[in-house]
């Protein structure tokens, strides 16, 4: 980046299981950095400073600064949060433990329901009730909850979540109970569940405040540290965090709602994903993910982030519930760094457990000893022991080696090679059911999607997990293996509001509906003018949670700014009519249909990079590559391939497969029969072979 005393930066940082990347956008020269380093679990804000370090970024130069981490999701999967406690109504106490009276897994017999984050002990009913429809019932005993918090004190709990029976129609008990425990307990994280859902659902509001508290003092701490550390650097500018749904907030607003930062890191990979295939012209295509630790999948439908109300987070059946909007993401335990063992039966088995950035991987040279996916990929030649992250850090083929040998070859009586081609298609069908979970278990067929394939290690695996899924095409986008931190870049101020209203979509409601739909929206307008000072333009965005007359879950339907519930219900319920069929596979017109939930999210438009296509080239047909060296694919064993330098590639450029193509922070994999073109953009276009 030229012109360096007179940058204006948005630095956007990403906190991966194994790594940390950076990507900064000069709006003054409009060009971009890139940096990536080992993430560094004893001291977060060390890996980012080593990230601006390596990328050469000064935080005085920042006008903006965008983050996304895993803290809060590591938070809650290792149950390393706070000591938290939980307020609700009387008569409640159990709500958070007995959940819902369902069964996932009907036919498992070692089934376990979810383990609360908050013992039981830790539970105190509060005397007060509201009614449905938010009148007061019983008054709020504020004696009690001085009481309670004196005993808090003294059990000396981090944090307190609040969940007041029907708190969404009438938030007045709850917020006056957060004020009583700020005077008792300074210091004391509070977090209530009004500030985070205004929607139904006991058990889901309880579920959600209880995650936000039991995270909120380690993130509150984590990014009270980051903001002393840049202001420190001398970074005077506007510190925003990544929320679940790829937008943006304060990291004023980040401090009290940290559980909004679920799936930021992931979330923005989506939203960078969303702006190339808008440039491609592409309505549907799938966000494909693979870093060091997980494998990410996410949709764009109609040429938008597909996106769901509530998430699960942990184990299947044994999970708990997040009800906040996010961007709908399938995740599964298969990164670079995940750890392939042999077990009874001699099973082989790859991941969930990872090998992480400390000691990572055996050929890292930093005390791992178990072989990973990262090994079989060096093994296999399609890693470069001198040229991995531009040969800044260097592997070790003979540890790669010696780890499967000792491990996996030796124990399953196979060949070294046939051992790491096992972990690798093994890793190949795992990371397909992230695509899966996205498409067709949502009713859609993958092969009629192109696939875009990001992060670190993703570029390597994207032909395998394409010939599982018969899709046809694969796009690699430009520095894939930061392009979370780059769609982060992509970004908008975002924030997204609620009601509940439980209404049959008939004509006689619908002029309340439509007044429903402007208070929502004058909210959504004065949230982002005071998060931006009113400078920056609004759009809003409507939609509703709608279910047919009988039936338990709603489904969201995007509702277009030219429809209105005060003229439109005809076309209002045959566009939830065509959801419901997509979604189910059925649906009834002829049924009568129920007004859940209205939504309404409203951005604060920013500025992003632009995309502008170069002039595609006339490259001639034989392009010579780097060097030549064997790698192993599958059945075809041992090619002599050409190794291309993906900046030495210009836009038209062609190749056929097996190629490797090679740059900072990844490489792709072009196996025999495939075809690829570089793209007016710059990205990687894979035509796959014999699918």
């Amino acid at each position: 980046m030229d012109n360096q005393a007179t940058r204006k930066l948005r630095i956007a940082v990403d906190i991966g299981g194994t790594f940390t990347d950076l990507a900064a956008f000069d709006e003054s020269g409009k060009t971009l950095a890139f940096g990536k380093a080992l993430s560094t679990y004893d001291d977060l804000v060390r890996g980012i400073a080593d990230t601006m370090s390596e990328a050469g970024v000064d935080a005085g130069e920042g006008v903006l600064f965008l983050h996304g981490s895993t803290i809060v999701i590591n938070n809650l999967l290792e149950r390393t949060g706070a000591r938290t406690a939980l307020l609700i109504t009387e008569g409640f106490r159990d709500i958070y433990e007995i959940g819902r009276i369902n069964r996932p897994d009907a036919y498992n017999l070692h089934f376990k329901k979810h383990q609360p984050l908050v013992a039981r002990a830790d539970r105190f009913e509060i005397e007060e009730r509201l009614l449905a429809n938010g009148a007061v019932f019983k008054p709020l005993n504020e004696d009690q909850v001085r009481s309670v918090a004196k005993e808090l004190k003294e059990r000396r709990v981090e944090a307190v979540a609040v969940a007041l029976l029907h708190s969404y129609r009438n938030a007045a008990h709850e917020n006056r109970v957060k004020e009583i425990l700020s005077e008792e307990l300074p210091g004391v994280f509070v977090s209530v569940s009004s500030e985070l859902s205004q929607e139904y659902r006991e058990f889901e509001r309880t579920s959600t405040v209880v995650a936000n508290a039991y995270v909120g003092p380690r993130v509150q701490g984590y990014l009270g540290e980051l903001e002393s550390h840049l202001t420190d650097d001398g970074f005077k500018g506007r510190f925003f965090a990544v929320q679940s749904t790829g937008g943006l907030f304060p990291v004023s607003d980040a401090r009290r709602m940290c559980v909004n930062m679920l799936e930021s890191g992931p979330a923005s990979g989506v939203i960078g994903v969303s702006a190339v295939a808008k440039h491609l012209d592409l309505k549907n295509a799938i966000a494909f993910d693979m870093g060091g630790t997980t494998a990410k999948a996410g949709l764009i439908r109609n040429g938008q982030p597909l996106t769901t109300s509530s998430a699960k987070i942990g184990a299947y059946g044994s999970d708990l519930p997040i009800q906040l909007p996010m961007i709908d993401i399938f995740e599964v335990g298969t990164g670079g760094g995940s750890i392939a063992r042999v077990e009874a039966m001699n099973a082989l088995r790859v991941g969930p457990r990872s090998a992480g950035s400390a000691p990572g991987p055996a050929c890292y040279g930093r005390g791992g000893t178990e072989p990973t996916v990262t090994d079989a990929n060096l093994v296999l030649g399609r890693l470069d022991p001198d040229h991995f992250l531009g040969g800044a850090m260097k592997l070790s083929h003979e540890a790669a080696t010696e780890a499967i040998r000792q491990k996996i070859a030796d124990p399953l009586g196979i060949s070294i090679e046939g051992a790491a081609e096992g972990i690798l298609q093994i890793a190949a069908t795992t990371m397909s059911y992230a695509v899966k979970g996205v498409t067709t278990e949502r009713g859609l067929d993958p092969g009629g999607f192109a696939m875009l394939v990001y992060g670190g290690a993703g570029p390597l695996h994207a032909s395998a997990i394409a010939r599982e899924l018969s899709i046809g095409r694969v796009i690699i986008p430009y520095s894939p293996g930061h392009f979370s931190a780059y769609g982060m870049l992509f970004g908008d101020l975002r924030y997204d509001f609620v009601r509940s209203v439980f209404r049959t979509l008939d004509p006689t409601i619908l002029g309340e509906l439509e007044d429903a739909f402007l208070v929502l929206e004058e909210q959504g307008r004065s949230a982002v003018d005071n998060a931006s000072a009113g400078e920056l333009p609004v759009v809003l965005a409507r939609s509703a949670d709608m279910r047919y007359r009988g039936q338990e879950h709603a489904v969201t339907v995007d509702l277009p700014a030219e429809l209105s519930f005060s003229r439109d219900a005809d076309r209002i319920k045959a566009a939830f009519d065509a959801e419901h069929l997509q979604r189910y596979g059925t649906s009834a017109p002829r049924e009568e249909a129920e007004i859940v939930s209205l939504r309404v999210t409203a951005y604060g438009r920013m500025l992003a990079p632009e995309l502008k296509p170069r002039p595609l080239s006339d490259v001639p047909g034989d392009i010579v590559p780097s060097r030549v060296k064997p790698v192993h694919f599958g059945a075809a064993g041992w090619l002599q391939t050409p190794v291309h330098l993906r900046e030495s590639l210009v836009p038209g450029a062609k190749l056929e497969g097996p190629a490797l193509i090679e740059e900072h922070a990844s490489t792709t994999v072009i196996w025999p029969g495939d075809a690829l073109v570089i793209d007016a953009f710059g990205n990687i276009d894979i035509t796959i072979g014999e699918i």
